[in-house]
């Protein structure tokens, strides 16, 4: 009778383990795809925050192409980022208030992923006028960057006001970079390998940094496919 009986469930067992191997993967793979962030484009993200001039798009936001000076006095490119995802933010190094937090946390996370090729860092001075090299330099020291990890940088002030309102969306208010222009803002922003923003996050805010990193996660996932 038992016999019988496990002779009968054979096939049932079978279909049950070729089920299995398909199925599970299959589950898997939608469970990734549900977990996946949001890529942002202008018409995602508070209109005080974009710049009038790309209000209007609403998909393949992608970061402009930027020419910047670093640490180093080396050109920082878009192509020192390709096929990385980094962090960016906005910063001048005499800021005695959020800038130091903001810091902190951006050396707390280049600890986090010192050893995760993947991973850089990118920080755009917010007065370049008074931020030379040699002052950047000073700074990367005190702060603990580590060079080819995280570029703080210099460069025309105009460039970097664009980037910051037009493909960052980091500020509110509105300028033209000029010399009586001035913006200040604790945003850390996430960008994948395409260049596409992924995510938002307060720079002095510990909670948002362990949000960062969970994002990180899943992002990173999205590569292993």
């Amino acid at each position: 009778m038992e016999l019988k009986f496990f002779k009968k469930s054979i096939p049932t067992l079978i279909f049950l383990a070729i089920f299995s191997t398909i199925a599970i993967p299959v589950f898997y793979h939608l469970l990734k795809v549900d977990k996946k962030l949001k890529i942002y484009s202008p018409a995602d993200v508070n209109p005080s925050l974009v710049d009038v001039s790309v209000k209007h798009i609403t998909k393949d936001h992608t970061i402009a192409d930027f020419s910047l000076i670093n640490q180093n006095g080396e050109i920082i490119t878009q192509n020192n980022y390709k096929n990385k995802i980094y962090i960016a933010d906005f910063f001048f190094t005499r800021c005695t208030n959020i800038c130091i937090a903001m810091a902190y946390n951006m050396n707390e996370l280049q600890e986090y992923y010192k050893n995760d090729a993947e991973i850089m860092f990118l920080s755009h001075s917010v007065t370049p006028e008074m931020d030379s090299v040699p002052i950047l330099k000073k700074y990367a020291i005190d702060k603990g960057v580590i060079d080819g990890k995280w570029n703080v940088t210099t460069g025309d002030k105009k460039h970097i006001y664009e980037l910051a309102r037009k493909s960052y969306f980091a500020v509110i208010e509105d300028g033209d970079g000029g010399e009586d222009d001035f913006i200040h803002t604790e945003q850390f922003i996430l960008v994948d390998k395409e260049r596409r923003i992924r995510g938002f996050y307060d720079g002095t805010d510990k909670n948002d940094m362990e949000k960062l990193k969970q994002d990180v996660v899943l992002l990173k996932a999205e590569y292993e496919d």
